[in-house]
């Protein structure tokens, strides 16, 4: 049991940050493109008490964790916040401007898992004490948890940001027929997830990113 609470202690702030600001990179995304609903919503904010879902940022995240800690397996972690509002019809080039939208969520998460890789340099490179190691094992959670959110969010399935990229790159009539996938694309996604394909697919790109963070931070 002390065991199970130290591992969801040290995943919770990195679940948290990596979810809670991955939405409210959409916000401040669609406030530059012209839609500021997100803003008048009062989600245009860093902090991620505005954007917790109970359910999707602390219950299920918390049950794969304390799962994975029973069973002494990596946990292929899967969550979500509020979705920020956007009105893409609101954008100053709609079609256009939905990729930048969609694709600053990924790239919220690329830049938290930068930013843990230097906190677990950091953390290594310190002198042995009581904080070290628990800052390294919170890091290390901090960069998966967000290489698993980049990659799973690029899947080129509505509504992920990867579905709302290609419906933004796709000709019109294309992309508004691959649009029409979006109320099947949860279902789809939790199909993709218990049957083990998504772990397949994710698995392998999680594995060559941390590698290259380790390559490039010397980790």
């Amino acid at each position: 049991m002390q065991e199970l609470i130290s591992t969801l202690t040290i995943w919770a702030l990195p679940v948290l940050f990596a979810i809670t600001l991955h939405e409210a990179a959409h916000g401040y995304a669609a406030r530059h493109f012209g839609d500021a609903t997100a803003e008048r919503a009062g989600r245009i904010s860093l902090n991620p008490l505005r954007h917790i879902d109970p359910m999707g940022t602390i219950v299920v995240p918390g049950l794969i964790v304390a799962m994975s800690s029973l069973a002494g397996a990596p946990p292929m972690l899967f969550g979500w916040a509020k979705p920020v509002p956007v009105n893409f019809g609101r954008l100053r080039r709609p079609k256009a401007d939905m990729l930048w939208v969609a694709a600053a969520g990924p790239f919220a998460n690329l830049v938290m898992a930068v930013g843990w890789a230097l906190l677990f340099k950091l953390a290594v490179l310190s002198p042995d004490g009581m904080y070290a190691l628990p800052m390294a094992k919170m890091a290390d959670a901090g960069i998966q948890i967000n290489a698993v959110l980049l990659f799973l969010n690029l899947v080129p399935l509505p509504p992920l940001d990867g579905g709302r990229i290609a419906v933004s790159l796709l000709p019109p009539g294309p992309a508004y027929k691959f649009a029409q996938i979006e109320p099947y694309g949860f279902p789809i996604l939790l199909l993709l997830l218990f049957t083990g394909i998504l772990g397949d697919i994710l698995g392998p790109l999680v594995a060559f990113f941390r590698f290259a963070l380790a390559i490039v931070f010397g980790l």
